[in-house]
């Protein structure tokens, strides 16, 4: 069977127990990272900075507001973005002007506030290719540029998984095991929930290890449950409203430059994977819209910057269910849990080896659809105007771990590796002669990075 054929685009045609399991496994693949970010920023401003439950419930709501906007279409969930971390150690540590005699848990509204306006400048973005077409805008943006940025975004995210995987390697094989015997020899009703069982399988073998007293590599118990003691069975999560300052704003808002970039690649990522025009139809302008919006509204009252999940996108190539409404649930399933703290610290307690296992699957999944990209559309790597855009693109995404940072005023910016690899790389597309790419010439490569100029051609 092909790729069109093996694919589910109505779950409702699995019956409702099985939507339901699929959206559990969408919550779960974007779980640890979502929780990350807060966890992080905590760190950051002494233990006074974002809430796992505030951050749980934009997730949700960010993610449902994103589908309106989009037309109900693009399967997307919208978690934790961690390129705003380095704003958020910067606004932790300003002590001059209004700042200075501030505690950390009163500068982090001002972060917040920083964030509602860096989604704003989604809009601007949007109005710009809503005005021209998005087929003028995607003209920068050929597989020369968005294959080899896709790329960078799953092997961006490798690091993580390793680490992650470290702390417990025989509980990261375990749960990557799960996944692949599953995904590869499952049937039925396993063979598209290969990610959940892994999760399942692989916490009741660390609960087994925990209670025979292993322990992880660097001594620690594999479980900690006394988070989970301590928390109520239901509260509502702590809210806060955002504080506007310039010097904040200025740290905070440029970050957007790097997400915009990132979100265009992840519409790539996604429209690629699932063989649907996105860009064009709901439209890039809508996502931006929706992607933005949702960002400003999570840090309006407290919660962190939005962004759309490659984990998620590394299921759905994975499950091969590309029904957005599967995504719905599993934001429906995240704002529950904000507001049940017990369960959000059982879920919370899953071990990191085992989210390092999932991810081995998940992230590299993003680089193959990456690389699938560039193969479908048949780029010339013959060209040496290609295989310098490639490898530059490839070594920015990959070669600035930490970013870049500069100052502005005084104020301390850094753009994302993935950011400077997607501007050098639309920069050298738009001034390299050469350039041969064209909207239609190839429509079923065109249908696969999901730009086409009508999706329905050559299925």
């Amino acid at each position: 069977m092909n790729e069109k054929q093996d694919a589910i685009r109505d779950a409702k045609s699995l019956g409702m127990p099985k939507m339901l399991l699929l959206g559990l496994q969408h919550m779960f693949a974007m779980f640890g990272a979502t929780i990350l970010v807060p966890i992080l920023v905590n760190s950051y401003f002494q233990g006074e900075g974002l809430s796992v439950q505030v951050t749980l419930f934009f997730a949700g709501i960010g993610t449902l507001f994103f589908h309106i906007c989009s037309k109900l279409k693009v399967p997307a969930f919208l978690g934790s973005s961690f390129a705003f971390l380095g704003g958020f150690a910067t606004v932790a540590e300003l002590n001059t002007g209004i700042f200075a005699d501030m505690t950390y848990g009163e500068k982090l509204p001002y972060a917040c506030g920083g964030i509602v306006v860096a989604g704003l400048l989604y809009l601007i973005l949007a109005l710009v290719i809503k005005m021209v077409g998005v087929k003028k805008v995607m003209r920068f943006l050929p597989p020369v540029v968005t294959g080899p940025i896709i790329i960078c975004i799953g092997l961006g995210l490798a690091p993580s998984a390793v680490s992650n995987a470290s702390s417990n390697w025989f509980l990261a094989l375990v749960a990557l095991g799960v996944v692949v015997i599953f995904n590869i020899w499952g049937k039925g009703m396993f063979k598209i929930i290969p990610i959940l069982l892994g999760v399942v399988i692989s916490y009741v073998v660390a609960l087994i290890m925990n209670a025979l007293g292993f322990t992880n590599a660097d001594g620690s118990a594999i479980l900690n449950f006394a988070s989970v003691a301590e928390a109520n069975w239901v509260g509502l999560p702590p809210f806060i409203l955002c504080k506007f300052d310039l010097t904040a704003i200025l740290v905070m808002a440029p970050i957007a430059i790097a997400t915009m970039m990132e979100h265009i690649g992840d519409m790539s990522a996604i429209s690629a994977t699932v063989g649907e025009n996105y860009m064009e139809d709901p439209g890039l302008h809508r996502t931006l819209i929706g992607d933005g919006l949702a960002t400003s509204l999570s840090a309006m009252f407290g919660g962190p910057a939005n962004t759309t999940y490659g984990e998620n996108t590394g299921v759905l190539e994975l499950s091969r269910v590309f029904d957005p409404k599967v995504i719905r649930l599993a934001a429906v399933y995240a704002i529950v849990l904000s507001f049940i703290p017990k369960m959000a610290n059982i879920i919370g307690s899953l071990p990191s080896a085992i989210i390092g296992g999932i991810s081995f699957i998940l992230y590299g999944m993003i680089s193959a659809i990456g690389v699938r990209n560039i193969v479908e559309n048949k780029v010339d790597f013959t060209k040496t105007r290609n295989l310098v855009i490639a490898a530059v693109i490839l070594v920015c995404g990959l070669g600035f771990s930490g970013g870049l940072t500069f100052n502005i005023a005084g104020t301390s910016i850094t753009l994302t590796a993935l950011a400077i690899a997607a501007i050098v790389g639309i920069v050298l597309n738009a001034v390299l002669p050469g350039n041969d790419y064209e909207f239609g010439k190839n429509p079923q490569g065109d249908i696969n990075r999901g730009i086409a100029i009508n999706p329905q051609e050559e299925k």
